[in-house]
């Protein structure tokens, strides 16, 4: 199965550096894009071999930060690398990614390994390293940056598991999935946290435990809402909940995690709006350390307050050929971690962004203010006690090669 293939492989940051190096190049130098092909897909997903489409994009950067006197010049950012598997009963994925900080490719990470069965047209399994269903969806906004519950690592979490998909009325889809462990780390200079999700992570920096996430139990129900006297109007909610054990690899002891979250959708025409709210409970079975655990990813180590509840609000509206072939969404993401235990100062992130797309390029631009945020501004015990940064502002300015 190729699925075990892709898991084999090795995942050298130097072999997926001279990947994308050529490439990297010429986003920041100028390039034609007659070089690439617009769609580069092979077979018929209705047959039983099936079809395979290989998609992503390449990303450079120019940021300037009030915090810091880092940055402040275009360079290579990222590049992801998708291909997926589509057949009359099997499906599949594979997703990619490198990063640069000081080097080109510093970190490369696995994100998505999958195999699945079409049961039938109302049922799926899927197989292997893949988004949980929690929230939403894998992501619960429009920004290109992330809220700072993807920091928290309860969004956008990628971990090796089986997921069960029933839609139960033409309205109503339902997850049941068991995740056996987290996603692994890759090729970076973060050890444990050289990894995309932020998931619990093995440290010698923080008083922290070293907790090892597994038996994660996870169930969503999404229902769409169907307003037959407004065509235009779209509405959806929806629940979901995770329960795992983490081991204390300190002391022995087995703690949980217990989360949820409810969310809802409404779209009327060109605009959008998600709003989530849920908890996020742990107990890290720690006499050191019971308030807080220790978490990594994209090479950073940082501690993250083990109860809190959090809120998610996003908009965004899309102008669809303001001049022909140019399409323009403007978007606005607020999310906020708010800790239970007293004196632990409420993380808050709020993201103005607007995005312009022309063909297969794409150009995005993100004010972003963080108040006791990890990633803006702050330290490593941000999303703990706080800090006495204030707000923090970065502007993040994004140019997309998509392909």
């Amino acid at each position: 199965m190729w699925i075990y293939y892709f898991w084999g492989l090795n995942m050298s940051k130097y072999v997926y550096r001279n990947m994308v190096v050529g490439l990297a190049i010429g986003l920041c130098t100028g390039f034609s894009p007659a070089v690439f092909a617009s769609d580069l897909s092979f077979g018929n997903a209705a047959s039983n071999l099936g079809q395979i489409e290989l998609s992503g994009w390449l990303r450079a950067k120019y940021q300037d930060k009030d915090y810091s006197d880092s940055d402040r010049q275009l360079k290579f950012d990222a590049a992801k690398i998708t291909i997926k598997y589509d057949a009359k009963h099997l499906f599949g994925e594979l997703e990619y990614r490198c990063y640069q900080s000081d080097t080109l490719c510093d970190l490369s990470t696995l994100v998505n390994a999958n195999l699945g069965y079409k049961i039938n047209e109302n049922d799926r399994l899927t197989v292997g390293l893949q988004n949980m269903p929690f929230g939403v969806g894998r992501g619960w906004g429009s920004s290109w940056y992330g809220s700072s519950l993807d920091n928290a690592g309860l969004e956008d979490v990628h971990n090796l598991g089986i997921n069960y998909q029933h839609q139960l009325f033409d309205n109503t889809h339902i997850d049941v999935a068991y995740f056996v462990r987290d996603g692994g780390h890759y090729a970076g200079s973060g050890g444990d946290s050289a990894r995309y999700s932020a998931n619990f992570v093995r440290t010698d920096e923080t008083d922290a435990p070293t907790l090892k996430e597994k038996n994660m139990w996870l169930a969503r129900i999404k229902q769409d809402i169907a307003v037959t006297a407004v065509p235009d109007l779209k509405l959806g909610v929806g629940g979901s909940y995770w329960y795992s054990d983490l081991d204390n690899k300190d002391n022995g002891e087995t703690g949980h995690r217990k989360a949820w979250t409810v969310f809802g959708q409404l779209g009327y025409q060109n605009a959008n709006a998600t709003f989530s709210i849920g908890q996020n409970n742990v107990d890290n079975k720690s006499l050191i350390t019971p308030d807080y655990s220790t978490v990594g990813s994209f090479d950073s180590v940082y501690n993250v307050a083990n109860k809190a509840n959090f809120y998610v609000a996003d908009l965004n509206y899309q102008f669809k050929n303001i001049i022909d072939g140019y399409h323009l969404t403007p978007y606005v993401t607020y999310a906020i971690y708010d800790k239970d235990k007293s004196g632990f100062a409420t993380s808050r992130r709020q993201i103005w962004g607007a995005q312009l797309d022309v063909k297969q390029l794409s150009f995005a631009a993100e004010y972003i203010v963080g108040k006791n945020d990890v990633f803006i501004g702050g330290n490593e015990n941000s999303l703990v006690n706080g800090d006495s940064n204030g707000h923090s502002r970065l502007l993040n300015l994004l140019l997309i090669y998509n392909f």
